[in-house]
């Protein structure tokens, strides 16, 4: 693994290397380790290690960068004359800022400094040692429950233990470690399927033995699905649902979004758009979180209020972002204007993006066996699949459900049924919401990881029965 002072060393080099104005390099990489099996047995063992170097140079407004994985002074040196040689042909760049020194980096809302939040440590020694027996022990867990239920299942453990470090020439530095264990499992029936899928810093959170016994229940108890009319139904969507649909609107939480007209947003800063019951944030400080505590630029990521009881009250901003819009129409109508720590690495073309959700507990959390029993008739997601965007500004998507669809009945899951495509408006979604559980960390397959709850609505739009 890289290590901060083999880092620095890099950097150093770099810099002498460089005649440009300004330098910055990013650190990434790290191992990763990746079990993956199928038709009840492992398939794929596989492991890599890599880091990778990104060099930015700027001259008078103009910026580029270059990568290389080789850390030799040959290699460092080329990918130097390539940023420069790259740079040096941009058409310069109004928007582009100074590189942040440290002090900068540590970011401000309005006139107040904010004081560093500690993030507890990412880095468990336990999910760095995984090895592949420990994987392959996790697999045969997995297996046995497939086999015991005459099920065939497919999935994936994998492990990682990762580096994320930014140095640039105004004196900023900044370094992250971060261990990750991942599991996800299929279990597949003749006619039906289950899923489940966890993952943690800390390896000692997952329970491979009782997620394979989840995704069979599933699979078992959605066989011989029937199909019910297309319709508007209370629905009970599990977190890793619910965060995979709402992961869709979180491009929009942007300063550049709403400076492009692209935003849902544009013009809604400050009114009530969602229902009473939703307070959400961006927190990578929250102890359910995961990732670095500073964006590609290296400014502090802030714990920003980004709606609450409804009401929108904040979108995040990269540095250049936050520039612009003191600048524009928008400077005295929406809040607070300082950069937050959510910028991409420059140049890019996005700006930046809220990447740490976290959904507040309600007031009057219910479990999915309270949801479930508080409900005459409804539809129990598992989780979606296949999003994607219909209507922008109205933020209506589609997609399907998939690996557990149920019916509920009188406050019982009666049997599975058939999947579902549906067309849903996420604004009218988030004003139906009639109850929610106790936020946790979560993770699908079609967004980013969240502090989400699950989440009971009414009036979901189901527009279609699907084949399967």
């Amino acid at each position: 693994m890289l290590t901060e002072d083999q880092a620095a060393d890099i950097f150093n080099r770099i810099r002498k290397f460089s005649s440009a104005d300004e330098v910055e390099v990013l650190f990434s990489g790290g191992r990763f380790a990746l079990t993956r099996f199928a038709n009840n047995t492992i398939h794929q063992n596989v492991e890599d290690e890599n880091h990778v170097v990104s060099v930015r140079t700027a001259y008078g407004g103009r910026t580029a960068r270059a990568t290389t994985n080789r850390f030799d002074d040959a290699s460092l040196r080329r990918v130097v004359e390539s940023s420069e040689a790259l740079a040096k042909l941009q058409h310069p760049d109004s928007d582009l800022l100074p590189m942040p020194d440290s002090r900068e980096a540590e970011g401000s809302i309005g006139e107040t400094r904010v004081s560093a939040e500690p993030v507890l440590s990412r880095y468990f020694e336990q999910t760095a040692a995984i090895t592949p027996q420990l994987r392959a022990d996790g697999v045969k867990k997995i297996v046995e429950v497939a086999q015991k239920h005459k099920l065939t299942t497919a999935g994936i453990f994998s492990s990682s233990d990762s580096v994320e470090g930014i140095f640039n020439s105004r004196g900023l530095s900044r370094w992250h470690t971060q261990t990750l264990a991942e599991i996800s499992i299929t279990m597949l029936g003749a006619d039906s399927s289950g899923w489940q899928k966890a993952n943690s810093p800390d390896v000692t959170n997952l329970n491979p033995l009782q997620m394979a016994e989840t995704a069979a229940q599933k699979a078992i108890n959605s066989a011989n699905p029937e199909e019910i009319p297309a319709g508007k139904y209370t629905v009970i969507l599990e977190p890793s649902a619910a965060l995979d649909i709402v992961g869709f609107m979180f491009w929009d939480y942007s300063g550049m979004a709403i400076l492009d007209q692209r935003s849902f947003l544009t013009g809604r800063i400050g009114s009530k758009l969602f229902g009473e019951n939703i307070t959400f944030w961006d927190d990578v400080t929250h102890p359910l979180q995961t990732g670095s505590p500073f964006d590609g630029e290296g400014m502090r990521r802030q714990r920003v209020p980004l709606v609450e009881n409804g009401v929108v009250k904040r979108v995040v901003y990269a540095r250049a972002t936050a520039a612009r819009m003191q600048r524009s129409e928008y400077k005295d109508k929406l809040g607070p204007i300082e950069a937050t720590g959510h910028g991409f690495p420059l140049p890019n073309e996005m700006g930046e993006m809220p990447v740490n959700i976290v959904f507040a507990k309600p007031q009057n959390p219910q479990t999915l066996a309270e949801m479930v029993a508080s409900t005459e008739r409804g539809v129990l997601v598992t989780r979606l699949w296949y999003i994607r965007e219909v209507d922008p500004y109205e933020k209506i998507v589609t997609g399907m459900t998939r690996d557990g669809t149920f019916l509920i009945e009188n406050g019982r899951v009666k049997q599975g049924v058939r999947n579902f495509r549906f067309n849903q408006s996420l604004i009218q979604m988030l004003s139906n919401v009639e109850a929610m559980s106790v936020p946790l960390r979560s993770c699908g397959e079609e967004s980013f990881d969240m502090v989400a709850p699950a989440m009971k609505i009414r009036d979901f739009n189901f527009t279609e029965v699907t084949k399967f």
